[in-house]
């Protein structure tokens, strides 16, 4: 086996990291119901941060360490940058697509659902982030992370909004929200905002380059323990540097702040280099491992049909009951009967991730993996 380090290794730790991330976005995602979920598993209100505001980043980030690994070799074999930027293009156009489908069913009502989503922004990300990795040096991703960074700071603290202040970072006052309104209207989130909306994708592409450096580096041949150590420095500066300018742009998920992306980049690098330590370096896997490395490498396949599934369960009704759905019936008679309402809760979403895990191992086990 060659050695994780190099250039042609396959790195368990991210495969790993990957299926732990997925099986995170699956129990925070799908609670026995939203009035009994406990503070670390919702997100923050507005600004500051929980462990539930982590997931997100970390899986656009591990997007960016995998881009390496995906076209690194075949550049250094001659593949065309325009061929490998159409594969880029056509895997953006159907995770747009898988995203706009699951908002759809079962409603299959265009006219007034939401367009903003999860594997939207992936898709836009990965396009953008994948991009600059083909056509642009690492000089030029690092100016152009800095330019989206700063200046995502630099519009949102001294751009004025009709009706606000400049640096208003309120829900409804600040500029990303408001240019949603105007772009999107009646199809937010929230109704005046919306989470993954146009303006905050850009520095959310920023999350996705500082993976792509990170993965460049796992690249270049140097031992494991060293780049373990490396990450291990390099997350603790980041996070020091997103603490601190949390002082003045705060940590805010749903604006995707700078500081967030600093911040939780940091906390990506810290366990990405422990997971690469414990099994790429020191090789010390098992049955804990197993179940997310497989479930890593079917990663959008497992996060679809979990969401899917849940939201099909939300909506088939239980006869003959006063439960408002079969989820509902689920979670009352198979959780909240024995655990109560907020340990039941989460014992329906654990109970999730471990069948999902589960669906994972098998299709690993038969050489399954669904790609894009």
């Amino acid at each position: 086996m060659p050695d994780a380090s190099s250039p042609s290794g396959r790195l368990l730790s991210l495969d790993a990291f990957r299926g732990l991330t997925i099986a995170a976005m699956v129990l925070v995602n799908n609670p026995g119901s939203w009035a009994y979920v406990y503070a670390p598993l919702a997100h923050a209100e507005w600004h500051g941060w929980t462990p539930t505001d982590l997931i997100f980043p970390y899986f656009l980030f591990i997007v960016g360490v995998a881009i390496p690994f995906s076209f690194g070799r075949r550049l250094a074999q001659g593949a065309a940058r325009p061929g490998l930027f159409r594969h880029v293009a056509r895997r953006s156009l159907i995770l747009i697509a898988i995203g706009l489908a699951m908002r759809a069913i079962p409603d299959f009502d265009f006219g007034e659902m939401r367009l903003y989503g999860v594997l939207q922004r992936i898709g836009l990300v990965y396009f953008a982030a994948a991009g600059l990795y083909l056509w642009t040096s690492a000089r030029g991703r690092a100016a152009a992370t800095a330019a989206l960074l700063l200046g995502y700071w630099a519009v949102l603290m001294l751009v004025p909004v009709s009706g606000s202040a400049p640096g208003d970072l309120s829900p409804d006052g600040n500029l990303a929200a408001h240019i949603d309104r105007i772009l999107m209207p009646g199809r937010l989130w929230s109704g005046t905002w919306d989470p993954e909306g146009l303006l905050s994708t850009f520095p959310a592409i920023a999350t996705c380059l500082l993976g792509i450096f990170c993965g460049e580096r796992l690249r270049c041949g140097r031992p494991g323990r060293q780049l373990a150590g490396e990450m291990w420095i390099a997350g603790a500066a980041m996070v020091a540097l997103g603490l601190a300018w949390d002082v003045v742009f705060p940590i805010n998920k749903n604006l995707w702040t700078s500081s967030y992306v600093v911040f939780t980049a940091g906390t990506a690098l810290l366990v990405l280099g422990t997971m690469y330590w414990i099994l790429d370096v020191a090789r010390w896997r098992g049955a804990w491992s197993a179940p997310l490395a497989a479930c890593g490498m079917n990663s959008i396949a497992i996060f679809v049909a979990s969401g899917i599934a849940a939201k099909t369960m939300a909506r088939l009704p239980a006869p003959g009951t006063d439960a408002s759905s079969l989820y509902d019936w689920i979670f009352r008679n198979g959780f909240q009967s024995w655990a109560g309402d907020y340990n039941g809760s989460l014992a329906l979403a654990l109970a999730q991730v471990a069948f999902w895990l589960t669906v994972a191992w098998l299709l690993h086990r038969r050489r399954i993996y669904i790609r894009i």
